[in-house]
C-alpha cells in the first residue's frame, strides 16, 4: 500500500490506472469506512489495472466556526494499518496548504466554491451554514485530482450523498457514485468518528436516536400520517432524555423535501446533542 501526501505524486501513481475505486474520508476510521473500501474493491476489482484510492483529508472549509476543527481526531497511522488489512491499494493523505493551493497557515483563501443546491440550507444544513458549500467544494477537488470511475459514500450522511449525487448530475462528472449501507453497533447506533466523544454512559445512551427514528417509521407503516405530530412527539422524547434536537424530518428519499401523503420512498432523518457531541441518524423505509 502507498501512502501519498501531494498531488503530484498521486497523479504519477495513477497513469496507468485504468479504474480508480474512491472513498474519500477525515480519517479516524472504524468499520463503517471499512465497509465503503470493501465495496469500492467489489466494484472495480475484477477490471485489469484497476486500484482504490482512501483520501484522509479533514476540510477545514466544511467547518464552522465553533466546530471541532481544532479536536478532531487525527489517527493517520491507526487508519492505515487498517486500510492496509482492508485491502486498499493507495492512501491520499494531503496536508491543507497542498489542498487549498493558496494557503498561508491561517487563512484558505478558497474564493472559488460550488453553490449547493437549496437543500444544503435545511436540516444539517440550517445549523451548519455554509458546510455543504464547504464538502462539495473538497468533493469537487478530490474528484479532480484522483479523477475516480466510481466514488462510494456513506448512507448515515443521507444529506451530504444526496448532495455529492446532485453535483455529479449537474456537472456531468463521469463518475459512478455507490451508496454504502450505514453500519451499526450491536445497540443501533450509528458508528462515527464522532462516537469517539462520547461518556461510557452517553455511549449506553446513544442508541435512543435511532429508537426514536424507528418508533416513527414504525407508525407511519402502520398508518400514521400526521407527520409533524410525530416529528414533535419523537422531539419531546428525545428532549426528555436530556437530548438538544437539532431536528427530526420525515422526507421523500427521492428530493429530500418534506414528506408528502402521496410519497412512498421515505427517510426520517435526525441530528440531536447528546452532551456536546452532535450525532446523526436516519432510516430509509417504503410507506
Amino acid at each position: 500500500m502507498q501512502i501519498i501526501h501531494t498531488v503530484t505524486e498521486l497523479g504519477n501513481a495513477l497513469k496507468t490506472q485504468v479504474s480508480v475505486g474512491f472513498v474519500p474520508t477525515m480519517g479516524n476510521l472504524h468499520a463503517g469506512h471499512i465497509h465503503l473500501v470493501n465495496l469500492a474493491k467489489s466494484h472495480v476489482a475484477h477490471i485489469p489495472k484497476s486500484c482504490v484510492v482512501v483520501s484522509i483529508f479533514v476540510n477545514p472549509l466544511q467547518f464552522g466556526a465553533n466546530e471541532d476543527l481544532a479536536s478532531y481526531p487525527r489517527t493517520l497511522d491507526a487508519d492505515c494499518e487498517k486500510l492496509k488489512a482492508a485491502g486498499t491499494d493507495i492512501v491520499f493523505a494531503p496536508t491543507a496548504a497542498e489542498m487549498y493551493v493558496d494557503f498561508d497557515g491561517k487563512q484558505l483563501n478558497q474564493s472559488m466554491i460550488i453553490t449547493p443546491p437549496a437543500i444544503a440550507d435545511a436540516l444539517c444544513g440550517e445549523s451548519r451554514p455554509g458546510h455543504f458549500s464547504g464538502v462539495a467544494t473538497v468533493v469537487m477537488k478530490l474528484f479532480n485530482i484522483v479523477m475516480p470511475q466510481i466514488a462510494v459514500f456513506g448512507k448515515k450522511d443521507f444529506q451530504q450523498l444526496f448532495i455529492i449525487k446532485e453535483m455529479v448530475k449537474q456537472f456531468n462528472l463521469p463518475i459512478e457514485i455507490i451508496a454504502g449501507e450505514t453500519i451499526r453497533e450491536t445497540s443501533g447506533l450509528a458508528m462515527s468518528s464522532r462516537n469517539g466523544y462520547l461518556t461510557p454512559e452517553q455511549r449506553n445512551q446513544a442508541s435512543q436516536l435511532n429508537n426514536t427514528l424507528q418508533n416513527i417509521v414504525n407508525s407511519v407503516i402502520a398508518g400514521s400520517n400526521d407527520y409533524s405530530l410525530l416529528e414533535n412527539q419523537a422531539k419531546i422524547t428525545l428532549t426528555s432524555h436530556g437530548w438538544i434536537v437539532d431536528y427530526i424530518s420525515i422526507r421523500s428519499s427521492i428530493n429530500l423535501q418534506p414528506a408528502l401523503s402521496i410519497d412512498k420512498q421515505l427517510v426520517v432523518l435526525g441530528a440531536a446533542k447528546l452532551g456536546s457531541t452532535r450525532l446523526i441518524d436516519n432510516i430509509e423505509f417504503l410507506r
